[in-house]
């Protein structure tokens, strides 16, 4: 009797121990997409830590359920965004908003909202300070007021607009004519340029410095120097070149910061580059390869160990564990006769979402 009494107070203890949230805090912060940042920051505090530690098992393992949320008749190359439970995507001129469903996995059919103004196919688009930022091929950028009719376009390049960012009131454009642009968002000052960049190369990509006090754009690397060049947001004076190795051509089709100090960089030469300025410029701190050669059109991270990428060939998503050299999983979305790029991907702790030539796929990791 004395045994089993002993033996109820260790169950006991144990059950108070495996439910304590400190406990899974700990192994969340370890975890693929658990919501938790490098710094310990807690993005979804709304969703159960030891619920979003099961998930991110699934993560780990490769284990989801893959559907297709949209399909169009027509080759796009589509461009979304998520915020709250709504996602936008750009197809052709467009940009429409859709609500998700309670599961996540699927959209109701019916737009919340169609954005236009464009003459021509949308590049790329951001959302900032409830507006939708739109890139064109027709050289505009356009200000969509995402809760009225507000709607304002501006010609911005004598070609087209391939990227676009904002923050803190500021947008900045990137484009084919060799130049990047710094524009107010301010309503009353819409349209007038406040800087123009020279950057001697065609402009691919392009992001803001969370502090605003720079942004990066990534060219095609046509000419004489790297790809990845630093700018100040204020003079819109070169401030540094990032890396010295790039072979001719191996453009940077996106870039992110992560931090004021850390970014990250893909593109043609089929590298993931991890960026620290206070390490150095010269050279990335981590890489890594796509094994089968194929460019990197897009990334995305957790903002802690988890990374993931859209590949030109079949469609292919890949998962990284950010601690390890070699991709964790690959998805390939298409098959050969339907061979598309992944043009954009987004994700949250249960989804992720990559958006292809004919649709939008969708990954469910809550339900595999």
């Amino acid at each position: 009797m004395r045994a089993l009494g002993r033996l109820a107070q260790v169950c006991r203890w144990l059950r108070r121990f495996t439910s304590c949230d400190l406990l899974w805090r700990r192994i969340a912060r370890a975890s693929l997409n658990s919501g938790f940042t490098r710094l310990g920051t807690d993005l979804m505090a709304s969703v159960p830590v030891k619920e979003r530690v099961k998930v991110s098992q699934n993560w780990r393992l490769g284990r989801c359920r893959e559907g297709i949320l949209l399909k169009w008749r027509c080759s796009q190359m589509p461009w979304m965004q998520l915020e709250g439970d709504s996602l936008y995507i750009s197809q052709a001129n467009f940009i429409l908003a859709y609500h998700f469903r309670p599961d996540g996995a699927s959209l109701n059919r019916r737009p919340l909202g169609v954005f236009a103004g464009h003459d021509e196919d949308v590049c790329h688009f951001v959302l900032a300070n409830s507006h939708i930022i739109s890139a064109g091929g027709d050289g505009k950028i356009g200000v969509h007021k995402i809760h009225s009719t507000f709607t304002v376009k501006y010609s911005a390049h004598e070609q087209e607009v391939n990227c676009v960012d904002c923050r803190g009131g500021i947008i900045v454009s990137g484009s084919r004519d060799r130049t990047a642009k710094v524009w107010p968002l301010a309503s009353g000052r819409l349209g007038q340029c406040l800087h123009t960049i020279q950057t001697e190369d065609r402009v691919w990509s392009i992001a803001i410095s969370p502090i605003l006090s720079s942004f990066v754009t990534g060219t095609a690397c046509c000419g004489h120097f790297s790809p990845l060049r630093i700018w100040d947001l204020n003079s819109g004076q070169l401030m540094m070149h990032l890396g010295s190795d790039f072979p001719p051509g191996a453009g940077v089709l996106d870039v992110m910061y992560e931090s004021p100090s850390t970014l990250l960089s893909c593109g043609y030469d089929t590298y993931v580059r991890y960026w620290d300025l206070r390490a150095s410029v010269r050279k990335c701190v981590m890489e890594w390869e796509e094994p089968h050669d194929s460019t990197l059109y897009c990334l995305q991270t957790d903002g802690n160990h988890l990374l993931a990428t859209g590949s030109s060939y079949y469609g292919v998503v890949r998962l990284w564990d950010r601690r390890q050299r070699a991709c964790l999983h690959a998805f390939p979305l298409t098959s050969t006769p339907l061979s598309s790029p992944v043009y954009c991907l987004r994700f949250t702790t249960k989804h992720l979402y990559a958006a292809l030539s004919y649709n939008l796929h969708v990954l469910d990791f809550q339900n595999p």
